[in-house]
């Protein structure tokens, strides 16, 4: 019998974009605050915790606040941000990761989720994917952010397979150093030239193909 291996997957720009929403839901906020909030700037925000990305915007706009106003305005963030996601639906799912997990499910493999999000439960839902996951460890589960490998390494532990066995799937840096410091096998989702640090790297998922996830299983 084949040994079953582990692969744990991010959720943001790893099998939906959500990062759209993230921007709108930031940029709502700035915009109150006659900041001034572009693309070029939320890339500042990938990867980062809801707190530490408040700050960032309120240090681009050099503005102070309290802790109380801060509060405010996460919570606002928060329901903005989830109202954007009411209709996601399974059109949200990012190019070939629906033929990766019925690759990997077809061939007995354990599938988690490792990712900060708090929201992650439903977007699997809404998205029509939750059943095909064997764990998920999200922000609520976690307390030290990436690069800390915790998320990853929770994920490995639940799916009891270990850290040599374990494959992440990331597109940020933080996540990809995180796998490695987890002594897991990296692969970059995205731009190579930033995801570097990666054993692996690809555009997408549609540019995976099944031979490469067949050697990962049989490694």
């Amino acid at each position: 019998m084949k040994k079953k291996k582990g692969f744990i997957f991010d959720l943001d720009g790893v099998i939906v974009d959500t990062a759209k929403y993230h921007y709108l839901a930031w940029k709502k906020i700035a915009d109150s605050l006659n900041i001034e909030f572009t693309h070029e700037h939320n890339e500042l925000l990938k990867g980062v915790s809801r707190v530490r990305s408040l700050d960032i915007i309120l240090e681009l706009g050099d503005i102070q606040a309290t802790q109380e106003q801060k509060e405010q305005w996460l919570v606002q963030k928060n329901e903005d941000y989830l109202s954007y996601l009411v209709d996601m639906d399974e059109s949200e799912l990012l190019p070939g990761v629906h033929s990766v997990l019925n690759y990997l499910k077809d061939n007995e493999q354990l599938i988690a989720l490792g990712s900060a999000s708090k929201n992650a439960r439903p977007i699997l839902e809404k998205t029509g994917i939750l059943s095909y996951f064997d764990a998920i460890v999200d922000g609520n589960d976690v307390s030290n952010a990436k690069p800390d490998p915790e998320v990853f390494l929770i994920a490995a532990k639940l799916l009891n397979v270990a850290a040599k066995d374990a494959f992440v799937f990331e597109d940020s840096v933080a996540g990809i150093q995180a796998a490695n410091i987890g002594n897991m096998t990296s692969i970059g989702i995205g731009d190579d030239s930033i995801l570097h640090e990666a054993h692996h790297n690809f555009k997408d998922f549609t540019f995976m193909g099944t031979e490469f996830l067949k050697e990962l299983i049989e490694k």
